[in-house]
């Protein structure tokens, strides 16, 4: 790689395709005068074209138009079939409206006529700056996806991850608490058919009350941690979140799910279900709703699911980059099954949050 200092004293490398030595000479004068150190080379036909870009590394391209067989659309093309990427200038006599037209459609850097020769190197220095500029932004870009990439790949990660604890928790609960309570029930059970006093029964009584409501709170704990629901199909799962999110809220809740496609994967299944109990949680806790509305359509080609409120909405502080509302990790996580999602909301009018998958990938919805 060249210092700065090198950089500084490197000669301009130029490629003209030009049949007229004399209009060569031209160019190269006008070079000259600039007092730069400039490396010119000439080649009359597409061959020697082909050659020099092979042999040598240039800054920029001049050609002619016309010359005996080709024209420099001929030599462009020919540089894109070699994936040599170069300024090109086209540095002609008039050329007509329509062969302009074409090289402008082509990506031709610059067109500058023969007559206008004091403006060479400027076009030539315009030209090659563009042409970085365009790298420059090509490179940006190409970092910019591959960050969203790893992003994204770090987002999936990170699901899986939080998917095995909730699993390894939900199992801690069913086997540790689970059984803990099973026999506490049990004991119970021994102290009431072994006494008589009413006091004592009923303070056995009030124990297997409390007991029962720690049960279903550990049920209840166990299904949002990992939800076995889903092993009878999303539409199941939807329906008992929403009548117990119904049920544990007191907030009416219309459901309609229908899907067509029976072997969507686990992964949009879950996608789809966490979706929904986040909103759900979201709206129990911010919306000040009455009504929710729960809509998950699907086919073969695609999948939508939307929870609506009728509550406050969001602010934009909720609906920010910040992640308020567990967006930001809804948004990442429709994004490891090729979806996303839209947020609407309206101050006053409520929120409706919709998930959208498409599954024309046929690796979206293989039988698992």
């Amino acid at each position: 790689m060249l210092n700065e200092n090198q950089k500084k004293h490197a000669g301009l490398r130029v490629l003209h395709l030009e049949d007229s030595a004399s209009d060569h000479l031209l160019v190269k004068r006008e070079f000259q005068k600039s007092g730069a150190p400039v490396d010119i080379m000439r080649v009359e036909n597409l061959q020697t074209f082909r050659n020099a870009l092979l042999e040598n590394n240039f800054d920029v391209i001049l050609a002619d138009y016309r010359l005996p067989g080709l024209t420099a659309l001929d030599a462009w093309t020919l540089m894109n079939d070699l994936s040599v990427r170069l300024p090109f200038v086209l540095l002609s006599g008039a050329i007509g409206e329509t062969a302009a037209v074409q090289a402008i459609q082509a990506g031709i850097s610059d067109y500058l006529p023969k007559e206008d020769l004091s403006k060479l190197r400027h076009v030539t220095q315009r030209a090659i700056e563009m042409h970085h500029i365009v790298l420059a932004r090509e490179q940006a870009d190409a970092e910019l996806k591959q960050s969203q990439k790893q992003l994204a790949s770090f987002a999936e990660q990170l699901q899986s991850t939080i998917e095995q604890e909730r699993a390894a928790i939900a199992r801690e609960i069913h086997d540790d608490i689970g059984g803990s309570l099973a026999a506490i029930r049990f004991d119970l059970a021994w102290v009431a058919r072994h006494v008589s006093e009413t006091s004592v029964l009923a303070h056995v009584q009030a124990a297997t009350d409390m007991l029962q409501h720690a049960v279903e709170a550990s049920q209840r704990i166990m299904m949002n941690l990992r939800p076995a629901i889903l092993d009878q199909g999303l539409v199941a799962a939807i329906h008992w979140l929403g009548d117990s999110f119904s049920r544990r809220t007191g907030i009416s809740t219309q459901i309609k799910a229908e899907l067509t496609n029976d072997s969507l994967s686990k992964d949009i299944q879950l996608t789809a279900y966490r979706t929904a109990q986040e909103a759900l949680t979201n709206a129990s806790k911010y919306a000040e709703c009455t009504n929710v509305k729960i809509e998950l359509t699907g086919d073969e080609h695609f999948l939508t699911l939307e929870v609506a409120d009728n509550g406050r909405g969001m602010t934009d502080q909720h609906t920010g980059a910040s992640g308020g509302f567990g967006l930001t990790g809804l948004k990442e996580r429709a994004k490891t099954v090729g979806g996303w999602l839209d947020v609407s909301t309206q101050r006053g009018h409520g929120t409706a949050i919709t998930l959208s998958i498409p599954l024309s990938d046929n690796s979206t919805i293989k039988q698992e």
